[in-house]
């Protein structure tokens, strides 16, 4: 403006300002000709990077990532997100670390594409781990990544989904890495109930990355291409001599239907991404808000006559709970988590009404429906879960008992069958149970009896509420004498719910037919439904460590005096210093000698 009034007010002529416009000389004046060459350097610069950042370690890995039968971090992102919704942070964030040469390789993004999408039109935070960036490796840089969109989705209310391919803490960096995993798992406990946590294994995850996804809400792993452990092959080698491979030790079906750790699999990365989109559609954003609701067009009063029919006459006639459930739920519709792991209690999510509901079911066709410390503590975590995400609870129930044997009871039955227990009697959602059968003992309790504050029970004609089964009471109170014609007043008189409705502890005796109609009543009745309990800190639920799993050296599980390590009659035990191999008959192992010949073996003193 200056210049333009300069030139016009003055009459400036001559050699020097004829050729030139105002507008030329106001650009000329304040250094208009080198700001547009700046701005197109810096979008030029930016372009090469963002460039970089979207190859990641570049074409020839992404091909060796292929070749794996893998996705590219963006490529599961583009599958998983809806399009064109995804919004990056970081892009160009890069490591600060200057040892080793890593000065010289400063890829932007560190190995992680982080931020926020939508599914279904309903927006979560994402990180997927790149693996072809250093391996995936964790710096801090890339911790601090991840962190930015926890923190994003807690203070928005929305999940967070990881997609982890990683092969751990990235080594040059030190303890930097360590601090920066440290970071992740305190947001993981920051976060646990407040937003839901989804986790999918899709590459490596070892050492201390496994204890992120441990805490996440539902982990999820890629059969053949991914695997979880503590400390790999190699050194399971090492110290235990033991030879195993990675898929054996950490495998998708290992921890799908051993250790429990992982709650569903996928054939594939495009199959995991469409089962893990199906999941986020049952589940609310966060703890503030109610679960979400799907259009549909299956009515409350539809009623399935095949109910009618479905539980055998024959109490020890197995049947499948499964089937049961679905002709209840909207569209007969069923996702159930870890359907691979303790098989005799099936928990799921599904639909009433369109909105989401947790079920929780005993499976007669396994153990007969027993509960065991593995079904123990699946449905104790899994209804806590929907505890802290308002997802009201239907409980159907056909159990006999607790399972009973030296194993289970050495595992710490009392104490994880009392995690159930808890989760139940804890729970202020909406809770319905239905007995379609056997409720025994002390099984009947913990299956989200009318004792434990359930607000709406049911039971068939076909249900037994007692506590035990008809032959057992029977020989126990007339110490076998008249046992058939005893068994037969017996069954008469408890072997129905009769007596639990007479007593209030089952509230009506429905026609199984009509059990979707008076769930949906009562859960549109629960909806608002408001409990008080006294002011604590937190619960402190039966967490014991159990030595469940440990092998003994002296037989199976409860026998023997070794420690887990051992083998089954001899064990090396090698270390720094004077290697000694240990050579011990499986009797003479005590608690002691064990401590003893540990010390020898290393060369310890004491």
């Amino acid at each position: 403006v200056i210049a333009r009034s300069s030139v016009q007010s003055h009459g400036w002529t001559g050699p020097l300002f004829a050729p030139l416009r105002a507008e030329q000389l106001v650009e000329r004046c304040a250094g208009g000709a080198a700001a547009p060459r700046k701005a197109a350097s810096v979008r030029r610069r930016l372009e090469e990077q963002v460039l970089a950042s979207q190859l990641g370690g570049g074409e020839q890995r992404i091909a060796s990532q292929h070749n794996r039968g893998k996705l590219t971090a963006r490529e599961r992102l583009e599958l998983f997100l809806d399009p064109g919704s995804f919004r990056e942070y970081d892009a160009l964030k890069a490591h600060r670390c200057i040892d080793f040469g890593m000065q010289e390789q400063v890829p932007p993004g560190d190995g992680v594409v982080t931020g926020h999408g939508l599914v279904d039109g309903r927006r979560v935070f994402v990180f997927s781990q790149d693996f072809t960036v250093f391996g995936g490796s964790l710096s801090e840089s890339h911790a601090e990544k991840i962190c930015k969109v926890m923190d994003q989705a807690m203070l928005v209310g929305a999940p967070v989904i990881g997609l982890n391919d990683s092969g751990g803490a990235r080594i040059q960096e030190g303890i930097a890495s360590l601090a920066g995993y440290a970071e992740v798992f305190q947001r993981n406990v920051e976060a646990s109930g407040v937003v839901p946590q989804l986790s999918v294994i899709m590459g490596p995850c070892a050492g201390g990355a496994v204890y992120s996804p441990a805490m996440t809400d539902f982990t999820m792993m890629v059969d053949h291409t991914s695997y979880m452990f503590v400390t790999g092959p190699e050194v399971v080698k090492t110290v235990t001599n033991e030879v195993i491979t990675a898929e054996e030790l950490g495998g998708s079906r290992t921890h799908t239907r051993t250790s429990g750790v992982a709650h569903l699999s996928a054939a594939n990365d495009l199959e995991a991404m469409s089962a893990l989109r199906r999941l986020v559609g049952f589940l609310p954003s966060s703890n503030r808000e109610p679960p979400p609701v799907r259009e549909t067009e299956d009515s409350r009063a539809r009623k399935d006559s095949a109910l009618d029919r479905i539980v055998p006459e024959d109490p020890n006639v197995p049947y499948d709970m499964g089937a049961l459930v679905r002709r209840v739920l909207d569209d007969r519709e069923l996702l159930e988590v870890s359907p691979s792991y303790a098989k005799n209690i099936i928990t799921g999510f599904g639909r009433m009404e369109g909105a989401t509901v947790g079920i929780v079911a005993n499976q007669p066709q396994e153990l007969a429906g027993c509960l065991d410390i593995d079904a123990s503590a699946k449905a104790a975590r899994f209804v806590r879960f929907c505890d802290c995400f308002n997802i009201p609870l239907l409980t159907f129930v056909d159990v006999p008992g607790f399972l009973p044997g030296r194993a289970q009871e050495h595992g710490g039955i009392i104490r994880h069958g009392a995690k159930l227990l808890f989760a139940y009697a804890e729970a202020t959602v909406p809770k319905v149970t239905v007995i379609t059968r056997k409720a025994y003992g002390g099984a009947y309790d913990v299956m989200s009896s009318k004792h434990l504050r359930a607000d709406v029970n049911y039971a068939w004609p076909s249900a037994e509420v007692a506590v035990m089964g008809a032959k057992g009471a029977v020989e126990i109170i007339f110490r076998g004498k008249n046992v058939e014609e005893e068994t037969l007043r017996y069954e008469a008189k408890f072997a129905n719910p009769l007596v639990a409705a007479q007593r209030g502890f089952v509230d009506a005796v429905i026609s199984p037919s009509e059990t979707r109609t008076r769930i949906c009543e009562d859960l549109e009745l629960l909806r608002d439904k408001q409990v008080q309990r006294p002011w604590k800190k937190h619960s402190n639920i039966p967490l014991e460590a159990t030595a469940r799993g440990a092998e003994p050296v002296g037989g199976g599980r409860g026998g023997g005096g070794g420690p887990p390590w051992v083998g089954r009659s001899v064990v090396a035990c090698q270390a720094r210093g004077p290697r000694r191999a240990l050579a011990r008959s499986e009797a003479s192992w005590t608690p002691a000698s064990v401590r003893a010949r540990t010390r020898e073996a290393i060369g310890v003193k004491r």
